[in-house]
Formats: C-alpha cells, structure tokens, sequence
C-alpha cells in the first residue's frame, strides 16, 4: 500500500507544482499586460481594448489553481484554535470534516462550472473572440483539483498515513 501511496502522492505534487507554475505565469502576465495598458493609454494615448477582459481571464486561471494549491498544502485561512487543545483522534476527526467540506466545496465548483460554461458556450466575449464559457474553465479545473487534493488527505488519513503531522505541537509539516 505505501508504495501506491507514494506514486500518487508524488503525481499530486507534481501537478500541484504544474498548477502553481500555471498560476504564476498568469499573474506574470497579468501584471504586463496591466502595465501594457496603462502605459499605451496614458503615455501613447492609445490603449487596446483587449487588455482587461484578458487580464480578467487570466485572473480566474491563477485564483482557482492557486487556491487549490492552497488546499493541498494546507495554507488557506483557518480556525485552528479548538485544534490546539485536543487529543490527536478528536483532531483527526475534525480534519476530516473539514475536508469533506471543502471536497464539497470542489464538488460545487465542478458541477455549477460545468452549468455556466454550458449556458455561456455559445456567446462570445467581444474584445477576444473566445467563446464566454472559456471564462468558467478554471473554476472547473480548480474544482477538480481542490477534490483531489481533498480525497488524497482524506484517503491518506483513513489509511493511517501521516497526512496531519501535528505541526502545532511539533513544528512538523503533514505530506
């Protein structure tokens, strides 16, 4: 069972380091084709009109990869203080109900992403030439990928692996 686990813990890593690396290049980008705007508007006095759809475009793309990363590695927001006092099974207990809300969390993103990008499809965002439903894709993909991240945790508790290492009490990190 460890070496399946390993295999699939190594695959999700990589593609939580593909999704970070996607993320980062659209923010990259974002940030010149901002700065594209604004200086062909206020120094060339001639700014295109593709720059903030696309910029809006690619903003989806970096938010919803980079949260699900975010969900895989265990660094989004969180009440964590009731964890601080509990025993280790109680702990584990509470994880796992988190977890299963935020893989229903994905769930939702998958299944009314799939929904907007299917009424979308056929309009056209104007300034691009994209269909509209392109706009929803990165909900879809984040959605997947927060599932995923989510079921590995959940999987790798439930296997008695350890995915919540007590980082409170021992400054460790989980896998």
């Amino acid at each position: 069972m460890k070496p399946f686990w390993l295999a699939i813990e190594r695959l999700l890593s990589r593609l939580a380091r593909l999704a970070l690396w996607v993320s980062g290049i659209g923010l990259t980008l974002m940030t010149v084709i901002i700065f594209w705007q604004v200086f062909s508007r206020y120094v060339l006095n001639n700014s295109p009109s593709w720059t903030e759809p696309f910029s809006v475009l690619l903003m989806g793309w970096f938010i919803f990869l980079g949260a699900a990363v975010g969900v895989r590695e265990r660094t989004h927001l969180g009440f964590d203080v009731l964890l601080y006092f509990l025993p280790p099974a109680a702990k584990a207990v509470l994880r796992s109900v988190s977890d299963i809300v935020v893989l229903a969390f994905g769930a939702g993103m998958i299944v009314y992403g799939v929904q907007l990008a299917r009424l979308t499809w056929n309009t056209v965002m104007p300034s691009l030439a994209f269909p509209g439903g392109v706009g929803f894709l990165p909900v879809i993909l984040g959605g997947a990928l927060v599932c995923l991240f989510s079921l590995e945790r959940l999987a790798g508790r439930f296997a008695g692996l350890p995915v919540d290492a007590d980082q409170y009490a021992t400054g460790e990190e989980g896998l």
